[in-house]
């Protein structure tokens, strides 16, 4: 039989071209941008504790702070493609046409992660009755979350997506090809999309991390612009599966991994009825 051979894909570089002022220039914007991000981040999540399930949230506001979280997260690391895509913007449009134009790419790439929202929203939910129903399911939850994880790292979509989002220029010559309707909402969706196959794994870590554990949020976006920014990202994303996978086999045992699987404590209804019993 003829022996298969596995091997990590081979080193790429971003494949992104700019003038050094406006890149310069460009950059401390995304960078202004995403620290305002973390700052609004950070002022919500003093506020909020680590906790099974939706952390008594609705829908519409667990988006919101949902979106603002993958701003802080992602713009850095999307920066080459944005600042390429808006300059072409800049060149063609001018006054609130430029800024609709970009308003809207904006809003098509943050739309693909608020759709991803939605299914982390469900799973939250459902994870959240699981352990509070079965408080030791936590930890098989947290270990199946950390598998998850290391399985994207390894698979062919994390390989396509990833090598999309570090040599981004061959694509944005297919988006010129784009019909003019709603042209820059769905180049924004489309690489929002590429984004999303790309981290997907890293965000689902979350659930058994703490949705709001802003020390892992910090470190998930450091190694989300390694991986698409530097040289040897494809090899980072081979060694972060690595760690997931031992995270996944150490999970069952160890619960201070799953800060975010942990009961806050007795709610207040489970008081009520404690008291009710007791007089």
């Amino acid at each position: 039989m003829p022996h298969l051979r596995l091997a990590p894909p081979a080193p790429t570089r971003p494949g992104v071209l700019l003038p050094a002022r406006d890149l310069a220039v460009a950059w401390v914007l995304m960078v202004l941008l995403a620290a305002l991000a973390w700052v609004l981040t950070i002022g919500q999540a003093r506020h909020m504790g680590m906790e099974p399930g939706t952390m008594g949230l609705a829908l519409p506001l667990f988006l919101l702070l949902w979106v603002v979280m993958m701003a802080a997260m992602m713009l850095p690391s999307v920066a080459p493609v944005a600042i390429t895509w808006v300059r072409g913007i800049n060149r063609r449009a001018v006054g609130p046409s430029r800024t609709l134009r970009i308003a809207a790419f904006v809003s098509g790439y943050l739309l693909a992660w608020t759709a991803f929202g939605l299914l982390v929203y469900a799973a939250l939910a459902a994870t959240g009755h699981l352990v509070d129903r079965t408080p030791g399911a936590g930890r098989w939850i947290g270990a199946t979350a950390f598998l998850l994880a290391a399985a994207q790292q390894f698979g062919p979509l994390k390989s396509v997506c990833l090598r999309h989002c570090r040599n981004p220029m061959f694509q944005l010559v297919q988006y010129s090809r784009f019909r003019p309707w709603a042209k820059d909402l769905r180049v924004g969706a489309h690489h929002g999309l590429y984004c999303v196959g790309c981290c997907w794994g890293l965000m689902i870590v979350l659930i058994p991390l703490g949705v709001m554990n802003l020390a892992a949020m910090a470190v998930l976006a450091a190694l989300i612009f390694l991986e698409k920014l530097w040289r040897q990202g494809p090899w980072l994303a081979w060694a972060v599966g690595f760690v997931f996978l031992v995270l996944a086999v150490l999970a069952p045992f160890q619960d201070w991994l799953l800060p975010g699987l942990e009961m806050s404590g007795p709610s207040m209804d489970q008081m009520t009825g404690w008291t009710g019993r007791t007089g």
